[in-house]
């Protein structure tokens, strides 16, 4: 089960952190992989442990998911070189922290073009790929902030991005469910990343994920990536518009 050979898998953020972690699942279950990132030399250093891993075959390009344009030349080169897209996570993400009394417009701005347009616009140009083949499996990152407020750290843009992602996979798998593509949405809780680890390695948000995860830590590395191939999967075939917490419990008190 959950064999990926032969299937095209696009990964957004895969420069670093979760969307490197998930490319790897995918890499190992012997997908081809079309990593995206903005950052060249992060994806030309990966691509090697990617081939290792066990990847069929790999095509870097640099992308902005921001960028209406790099995401179209992106889906372009993409189907050019393969053909199809069976699998598209959507994990390129970032954010400000502000609260909604302190906030700008210009973070406000950033944080949801980042988080929540990105993933409109990139759903729309693969999804189209897809359609031409009745074949996909569409994953967005969100997050458990996407499901519940926090009373840890001021972040309101982020919240309202991720609760975006979420309604918007419900909505994407409601509208492509007659297309043979999938749609689902993967909520992590705390998770190491660049992003992250300033934040977590903090005394005071250590003994806040004590009391507030039921599992009393935060997530290690590896620990999304069964969620991420589940739903990547032929196996999946009659999953679509779930939401998935990977987070501790964090969302189930």
């Amino acid at each position: 089960m959950f064999n990926l050979k032969g299937c095209v898998a696009v990964v957004t953020g895969a420069s670093s952190g979760l969307g490197q972690q998930m490319a790897l699942a995918f890499a190992r279950q012997g997908a081809k992989l079309v990593i995206l990132a903005r950052r060249m030399e992060r994806l030309a250093e990966f691509e090697p442990k990617l081939r290792e891993a066990g990847a069929e075959d790999v095509l870097a390009i640099k992308c902005d998911v921001t960028s209406t344009e790099d995401i179209n030349v992106a889906a372009a080169e993409t189907e050019a070189k393969f053909g199809k897209v069976d699998i598209l996570l959507n994990c390129a993400g970032s954010s400000k922290d502000k609260g909604v009394l302190d906030m700008t417009d210009e973070e406000w701005d950033f944080t949801i073009a980042t988080d929540e347009t990105s993933v409109f616009k990139m759903t729309r140009a693969f999804a189209n790929i897809m359609k031409k083949n009745h074949y996909g499996r569409i994953i967005n990152i969100a997050s458990m902030y996407g499901l519940v407020g926090n009373t840890e750290i001021h972040t309101v843009a982020y919240h309202a991005s991720k609760g975006a992602v979420v309604n918007f996979t419900r909505a994407v798998a409601a509208e492509l469910a007659t297309e043979g593509i999938t749609c689902n949405a993967i909520c992590p809780g705390y998770f190491y990343t660049e992003l992250t680890t300033a934040v977590l390695d903090t005394p005071t948000f250590q003994e806040f994920a004590k009391t507030h995860v039921p599992m009393q830590r935060y997530g290690k590395p590896g620990e999304l990536d069964a969620a991420a191939v589940f739903l990547a999967s032929e196996e999946a075939s009659y999953v679509t518009g779930l939401i998935m917490p990977v987070d501790g419990g964090y969302t189930c008190i």
